[in-house]
């Protein structure tokens, strides 16, 4: 073929440096081109000067002699390639048998050197034909034992082949000397430790790596708490492996945890699989208050080490304290995303049972808004969310109905979740819960969606709003501007703490402007005595005890549980409602079902302005749609288990300048008292606003405790 090649040359078709990487081309029968891949060459035409090629992905391709010469790399006949383009079957069974060999066939055939992503590229899926990670770690540990394979620790550093057999010992020790830092000399201590009965000499391996573990413990000890422990730890399993005991004078676990300041951070900065070991260590050497230091550091790591300290501690038997720590956190809305990550992971375990609920999924919301405005962001526990579809019908499925409602309109403000994820969380519930489907809709009935409130209440809440957005959200502004200039706002607390109190007076502001925009005032002067309704003196009498007493039904926002004035949504007030005289109720306390009659009921009268005292005008007349005042009208709530203490709290005194007499029995007049004076409301709005009227106490017998602090429990749930 050389002569022809020659032949070729004097007749000017190809040049004189193409021959020789044509001779090269043809002897080899293989190439490899940097657009088509790896190609058999099947004939050579010296007449027209071509060559024709089988590409895998171009069968029959002719090529000219010269461009090929420039273009085609040789691939040798021993090269992995050309072993499974001649022998494909052969390699298979090489592979199945021998898995050195073809490791040292593809390893050659990249120039002695490759990493293992290139060796998975060439022997899958040809030749390694099904689960090439099992395959791979058999291959691994024989490359290891073996002296001519030098194995990387870094799965990105490529594996080597050489010539000369290297002991396996002398290999490990090589790498331990040259490993740069504690951490990276414990990786291949760890190897050692692994490979401790293929050694020649292993005492002698280990009495060297344990020397140089111990000076790096003493070195790390104080800045590096953590990584000292797990080389603590590695030295401890060498020498048990080894058959060796402990020296003098050695730094213990106990030398380290004592100096240690935070060990909740210690543990958290201690690799994975060591974190088990070195909370046991924690304990061991700390065994009267170790739990308690656990159960503070809960809410500061991650999920996976508060799987390892609830699973201690209740081994330990501590499984009480770790669910009121649970339920504390979870009630104040302080537990941490990495926390509740954790609890929502292992919420079909029975030991959490009674921890687990609606306000669960509201401490979450706090913790993923929480998590937004911290400089390291995670998203750990909002994704889990939106991922887990069971879990917020899990959550939600044992609660009220109103609770419900609630928790989705907490979900409507929040601003962790964008619009998508919104509606996948509503329809979530939506699914499960179809009577929430007209609160995310917007369908609701107006008189729903209104809230009747007396015009002293309205005032109250239009004064707090006004102090609000006048005065607290401005100085807080100025509080958070003063903490942002101490600078470094990671270790900042007076910025945190600013920036938490901000989000607070936040939520309070636009729960305030949704309760004024939803509330319609009125003085009750159009309320009938038919049936129980907003703004009607009840004569009540429980059936059990025959105890009668007279309680007053006002507005939403008003309540005074020593003059028995409830909210018309209290429990107690709504069990009343749309009733008549002689009608009976029922109603649910601390779990006994109470039974009352109503006796009689007539109008609530404001009390008359003493003789010289500046008249009150009345508010402008309510708009037409007003919500009537007739209780049957009322949409019922939930019904509530009051709980009642033993002692009722003393009564408020009367406001400065007001003289406060005894209301007397129904049917009876009512003695004028005098009222502060009060600017006459602007006509040009239609929500006058009144001073707050002087409730007096119920004629008759003195109420019960039980009954009183009842209505304090239901005006403030109401509220």
């Amino acid at each position: 073929m050389k002569e022809e090649l020659e032949s070729l040359v004097s007749a000017g078709k190809i040049e004189r440096r193409h021959v020789a990487p044509l001779l090269t081309l043809i002897e080899s029968g293989f190439c490899q081109h940097r657009g088509w891949g790896f190609g058999r060459i099947r004939q050579v035409d010296p007449v027209f000067g071509r060559m024709i090629i089988d590409f895998s992905g171009k069968p029959g391709h002719s090529m000219d002699l010269g461009f090929a010469a420039e273009q085609l790399k040789p691939i040798p006949r021993d090269h992995i390639l050309a072993r499974k383009a001649e022998d494909l079957q052969g390699l298979r069974t090489l592979a199945a048998l021998k898995h050195l060999e073809v490791i040292k066939l593809v390893l050659q055939s990249h120039g002695g050197r490759a990493t293992v992503e290139q060796l998975q590229q060439a022997l899958v899926p040809d030749v390694i034909t099904s689960d090439w990670r099992k395959w791979w770690e058999a291959a691994r540990l024989e490359m290891k034992k073996d002296g001519h394979f030098v194995v990387p620790l870094k799965k990105t550093d490529p594996i080597v082949y050489q010539e000369g057999e290297t002991p396996l010992q002398t290999r490990l020790l090589q790498d331990f000397r040259a490993a740069k830092g504690l951490k990276a000399r414990l990786v291949v201590a760890g190897e050692l430790l692994k490979n401790l009965s293929e050694l020649t000499e292993p005492r002698a391996a280990v009495a060297e790596a344990v020397e140089v573990l111990n000076n790096e413990i003493a070195t790390h000890q104080r800045t590096q708490p953590a990584l000292a422990l797990e080389a603590i730890f590695m030295r401890e399993d060498l020498r048990t492996a080894a058959g060796q005991v402990p020296q003098p004078g050695e730094i213990t676990p106990q030398a380290v945890w004592d100096q240690a300041d935070d060990p909740g951070k210690v543990l958290e900065q201690v690799s994975g699989p060591r974190q088990k070991r070195a909370l046991q260590s924690f304990r061991e050497t700390h065994p009267e208050a170790w739990h308690l230091t656990v159960l503070s550091t809960l809410n500061s790591v991650n999920a996976r080490l508060c799987a390892e300290c609830a699973r201690l501690l209740i081994e330990a038997g501590h499984l009480q304290a770790l669910k009121d720590r649970l339920v504390r956190l979870i009630s104040q809305h302080t537990a941490s995303s990495e926390l509740l990550l954790w609890l929502a992971k292992e919420r079909r375990s029975d030991q959490f049972a009674d921890v687990l609920g609606p306000e669960v999924f509201r401490a979450m919301l706090s913790a993923i808004e929480r998590d937004q405005f911290q400089e390291k962001k995670s998203r750990r526990l909002h994704d889990f969310v939106m991922d887990d579809h069971d879990l917020l019908v899990e959550l939600i499925e044992s609660a009220d109905i109103e609770i419900i409602k609630d928790l989705t309109r907490a979900l409507q403000l929040s601003p962790s979740f964008d619009d998508m994820d919104k509606r996948s969380l509503l329809a979530r519930i939506v699914k499960h819960f179809p009577a929430v489907q007209s609160l995310i809709s917007g369908e609701q009935s107006r008189q729903d969606n209104t809230l009747v409130v007396s015009w002293e209440s309205l005032e109250r809440r239009r004064q707090e709003y006004h102090e609000l957005v006048e005065k607290r959200i401005p100085a807080n502004s100025k509080d958070i501007a003063v903490a942002r200039s101490y600078g470094d706002l990671r270790e900042n607390h007076e910025y945190k703490a600013a920036k938490e109190q901000h989000r607070l007076l936040m939520e309070r502001k636009a729960e305030l402007e949704n309760q004024l925009m939803r509330a319609r005032g009125t003085d009750f002067s159009d309320a009938k005595a038919d049936t129980v309704g907003i703004g009607t003196r009840v004569q009540i009498t429980e059936l059990g005890r025959q105890h009668t007493e007279v309680v007053t039904i006002l507005g939403a926002w008003d309540f005074d549980t020593e003059r028995h004035i409830v909210s018309y949504l209290s429990p107690l007030a709504q069990s009343l409602i749309g009733k008549k005289p002689g009608d009976e109720a029922e109603l649910e306390l601390e779990g006994h079902l109470a039974r009352y009659r109503i006796d009689r009921i007539e109008p609530y009268v404001k009390a008359a302005p003493a003789a010289g005292a500046t008249s009150i005008p009345a508010p402008a007349a309510l708009p037409a749609a007003e919500p009537a005042l007739a209780g049957a009208d009322t949409p019922p709530l939930a019904p509530a288990v009051l709980v009642t203490p033993a002692v009722p709290p003393a009564p408020e005194a009367p406001p400065p300048g007001v003289a406060v007499e005894p209301v007397p029995a129904l049917g009876e007049s009512k003695p004028a008292v005098p009222v502060p004076e009060a600017q006459s409301p602007s006509p040009a709005t239609a929500e006058a606003i009144l001073p707050s009227p002087d409730f007096a106490p119920p004629a008759g017998p003195d109420p019960s405790p039980a009954h009183s602090d009842s209505c304090r429990t239901e005006a403030q749930s109401a509220a």
